[in-house]
């Protein structure tokens, strides 16, 4: 299953299984084919509103076949999708455009007029507007969705593409670093097409698959998820949010074969009251992705539901890693991210001396790949990124013998909330606008419902006065709810280094254990 281009996994799947459901959304359905018409017709909107080649387009919605639609057309266009986060609000999506400096952009929802305020009404395509690109979609017979377009219609006929070469930029997906404001990701159509193959390999996804997508697909692993099951032929429902009762419902209706869950979800499917009365057995396994295994809560699950789970392990920049061996149900682990995906290579070097460490030895993991990302925007962040050609992930593990991979620590600074990555530093200079605040420092403690939670330790200036709950609501009214404060700590003075790096491991250290009861009490 090569994928040269993108785009290229759609028309290959369209012309193979045709008439066959490819996508379902409440009771709408769209076939392989009809996609592919819906595609043509976007394709031919973006053209007009200016996407040229080597452009890019802003993506902000909700979970819908019309985000698909739209990185499709994009993609014909040789242009990149840069997909932005339906949550986020005017700081974050200011900084986005900022790096991404899109032509276009294809919003629903506030995210509209959140973009419309920084880009200009003309530059911003209502998805829910009258004149929209799909205009009458969901009004469209079940099992069309094509929206009466034609294939073979001006720029949606063959000339799409042309002159598109597989190592241009098709996709930026964002992802925090540990020192600064969010990166943009660069995936070109040869990364993302191999990082499809690893995808599909690491699932074992055929035609015969029925899975569904409730988180959000600005994220890689939701993104991911789509194109994979679009270029495999495998059927994928979309939930436009996260209602785990129906999420359940529509296993059972379905007859999904697998699974999709991050942390969160699985606590809530460990917690559920009556999971027991839904028919799960046609599931061939769950998979975790995002954060390492809770086997507690894993165990749980397959105790209450008879279905087991397939770790895995991917970032934004190099989406798939490592997994458990999908062929070998009786091999997987709850201990393991797995082994290195097919196509990945691993070792984990000394965090000091860089050196190669041999199995069973702690340091951090690094990976090579030809699905490894293109760079990152700013483009001055990406040296660091890498060693000798090998992705640095910051993550911290040691390997066995066989090629079984353990993460013993996440990145060093980065907080990992429900998913999501979370830099400090972002929440930090939140913080530092405000008059009161001196220093101040934030870092991740462990919570068993979200993975992580982001605790702010605030110095004040001399004689200032402010209340935790005054910096808090700061926080939140400029950044997205996953990233808001569940603690403000005063304290006399923020831990650092003579070099000025701050000592969160110091922090976390002295204030998680305090913090633990009180947490805990928040989520029962």
């Amino acid at each position: 299953m090569g994928v040269a281009l993108l785009h290229g996994g759609l028309e290959e799947a369209a012309a193979e299984f045709g008439e066959r459901t490819a996508v379902v959304s409440g009771d709408r359905r769209w076939t392989f084919a009809g996609l592919d018409a819906l595609v043509r017709t976007y394709t031919e909107y973006l053209e007009r509103a200016g996407v040229t080649p080597r452009s890019r387009v802003a993506v902000m919605t909700s979970n819908r076949v019309e985000f698909l639609v739209t990185v499709y057309a994009t993609s014909r266009l040789g242009a990149a999708a840069a997909l932005l986060n339906p949550v986020w609000k005017s700081r974050e999506v200011g900084h986005a455009l900022s790096l991404t400096r899109p032509v276009h952009a294809v919003a629903d929802g506030p995210a509209v007029e959140v973009l419309r305020a920084q880009l200009g009404p003309e530059m911003v395509t209502d998805l829910d507007g009258p004149n929209g690109p799909g205009a009458g979609v969901e009004g469209a017979p079940a099992g069309a969705g094509a929206a009466g377009a034609s294939a073979g219609v001006g720029v949606g006929g063959a000339s799409a593409g042309a002159g598109v070469d597989p190592g241009d930029d098709v996709l930026l997906v964002f992802s925090s670093g540990t020192t600064g404001l969010p990166k943009a990701v660069r995936h070109t159509h040869a990364s993302m097409g191999a990082a499809i193959e690893h995808w599909s390999a690491a699932l074992g996804l055929g035609p015969t698959d029925r899975f569904q997508v409730a988180t959000p697909p600005s994220h890689i692993l939701g993104l991911l998820n789509l194109v994979t099951a679009v270029s495999a032929g495998a059927q994928v429902r979309l939930h436009r949010r996260f209602d785990l009762d129906e999420v359940l419902r529509c296993i059972e209706a379905d007859r999904l074969t697998l699974e999709m869950a991050v942390a969160p979800i699985a606590l809530a499917m460990a917690n559920h009251p009556d999971i027991e009365k839904y028919d799960l057995s046609s599931l061939r396994y769950i998979m975790w992705g995002a954060t390492p295994v809770t086997p507690s809560v894993a165990e749980a699950v397959t105790r209450r539901t008879g279905v087991r789970w397939l770790p895995a392990y991917g970032a934004s920049e190099l989406p798939v890693l490592a997994a458990n061996p999908v062929g070998h149900p009786d091999a997987w682990r709850l201990d393991s991210a797995g082994l290195p995906a097919p196509g990945v290579q691993l070792r984990v070097v000394d965090l000091d001396t860089a050196t190669t460490l041999p199995p069973g030895r702690t340091g951090e993991i690094q990976a090579l790949s030809d699905s490894v990302m293109a760079g990152y925007l700013p483009e001055e962040a990406t040296a660091a990124a890498f060693t000798d050609g090998w992705y640095r992930t910051g993550d911290v593990g040691w390997m066995e013998p066989e090629g079984w991979l353990h993460i013993t620590d996440r990145s060093k600074e980065m907080i990992k909330v429900k998913g999501f990555q979370v830099a400090p530093a972002e929440i930090e200079a939140v913080l530092h606008g405000h008059r009161a605040v001196a220093d101040c420092a934030v870092f991740g403690v462990a919570d068993e419902g979200a993975g992580e939670v982001p605790v702010a330790a605030v110095e004040l200036i001399p004689g200032a006065t402010v209340t935790e709950s005054e910096l808090a609501g700061l926080v939140e009214e400029s950044l997205a709810s996953y990233k808001r404060l569940r603690r403000v700590l005063i304290v006399d003075a923020i831990p650092r280094l003579p070099s000025g790096k701050v000592l969160r491991r110091t922090l976390r250290d002295e204030w998680e254990p305090r913090l633990r009861d009180e947490l805990e009490g928040d989520d029962r």
